[in-house]
């Protein structure tokens, strides 16, 4: 009988590490990139939309890819969830938890991820 529920349990670990991965939707991350982040990031990502010229600090140019490649997705998805402050960033970065379901916070860091032209 233990072998059997080992038998078992060793089955369902190796049948969750074949479960595909959620790809991201990009069309819906651009569309909502570019309602709602272009105004501060702007269009092509480098931190010069209008309403970010009037932040006490410039908003994260994404085309800049040393500093890009030092935040995690993981931090990236926070700061987006919960706010620039949340990760000790600009307060001026508003946090989007109501705003975006974390399925949406996630495809909005792919996006945010192809300003990165290496």
């Amino acid at each position: 009988m233990n072998r059997l529920i080992s038998t078992i349990g060793v089955c369902a670990i190796i049948a969750c590490a074949f479960v595909p991965v959620r790809a991201a939707d990009m069309d819906a991350a651009k569309q909502s990139y570019g309602t709602f982040c272009v105004k501060c990031h702007g269009p092509g990502g480098e931190g010069d939309g209008p309403a970010g010229a009037t932040l006490a600090v410039k908003p994260r140019n994404f085309t800049d890819c040393a500093l890009m490649g030092k935040m995690s997705d993981d931090m990236l998805f926070k700061v987006i969830k919960s706010g620039g402050a949340s990760v000790n960033l600009s307060k001026d970065m508003q946090a989007w938890s109501t705003g975006f379901a974390d399925d949406e916070i996630h495809d909005l860091v792919a996006y945010v991820r192809t300003f990165c032209k290496k």
